[in-house]
């Protein structure tokens, strides 16, 4: 699942706006709209902040490739 719609959906099932996700996770307003909007260029520690309230982190997985 794309970071995105997992940060939509969790926000969503807790029935919290964004701004109450912002409050939550010690970030800024704006940077929860930019998450969600799928900016490409964020700040990976307050990903890990936002994530945090849902109890995950980033983390590092393989690529999947189709190599013949």
């Amino acid at each position: 699942m794309a970071l995105v719609q997992f940060i939509k959906d969790r926000r969503k099932q807790l029935h919290l706006t964004q701004r109450d996700l912002a409050d939550r996770s010690g970030v800024g307003i704006r940077f929860i709209r930019d998450l969600e909007q799928g900016k490409q260029t964020l700040r990976l520690d307050k990903v890990n902040q936002v994530l945090a309230v849902f109890a995950h982190q980033l983390g590092v997985v393989p690529i999947e490739r189709n190599e013949q």
